[in-house]
């Protein structure tokens, strides 16, 4: 089975930085895309950045650019995301998820994770 897991969530006050990590197995890895996704409940999940699988190219949603990086390890199978200057409106489930293509739509994404909680509070 195609399997993505997040971790690194949790809670962190104003200015903070945590690390994410997206670990997948079933499938060749650095044949795909890895973008991270934010969701608030009564929101639609919105992008924040985005890898493809080889090529090094590179996507941040505006809220994200100067804040965030985006990296990956193929051999590893990992993808990171490492937020720095951590606000409250960063306060989401954070998603990845896998694309056959480097894109930032996330309905061109087939395999997601299962989310982990950011919470930025003081």
């Amino acid at each position: 089975e195609k399997l993505l897991v997040e971790s690194g969530g949790g809670l962190v006050q104003p200015g903070g930085s945590l690390t994410l990590a997206c670990t997948a197995s079933g499938f060749t890895f650095d044949d795909y895309a890895i973008g991270w996704f934010r969701q608030v409940p009564g929101k639609e999940r919105e992008g924040v950045s985005c890898i493809s699988g080889s090529d090094g190219s590179i996507y941040y949603d505006d809220s994200a650019k100067g804040r965030f990086t985006i990296s990956r390890d193929n051999a590893k199978e990992t993808v990171y995301l490492q937020m720095n200057s951590l606000k409250p409106e960063d306060t989401a489930v954070y998603f990845c998820a896998a694309s056959g293509s480097f894109t930032a739509v996330p309905a061109n994404y087939h395999y997601w994770g299962q989310g982990t909680q950011v919470t930025v509070s003081s």
